[in-house]
């Protein structure tokens, strides 16, 4: 009997702990959740800051004439 009473204890102990760790984990997984949310968006500003951006005024190469030889 007392042998099963440990055993049981031993179960309580292990599950208390593995609650313990999931709610660490949810916790973790709140934080990379709003952390990939806020990247989300930093990126989309730069990608709407660089659409923003003016061409540039200078001919591409294959536009400019070559340059004189000498």
């Amino acid at each position: 009997m007392q042998e099963l009473q440990q055993k049981i204890e031993d179960l309580e102990t292990k599950l208390a702990f593995q609650e313990l760790s999931v709610e660490e984990l949810n916790q973790e997984v709140i934080k990379l959740n709003q952390l990939v949310a806020k990247q989300q968006q930093q990126i989309s500003l730069m990608v709407n800051k660089l659409m923003d951006i003016e061409p540039s005024n200078m001919a591409s190469e294959s536009e400019e004439t070559p340059p004189p030889h000498y």
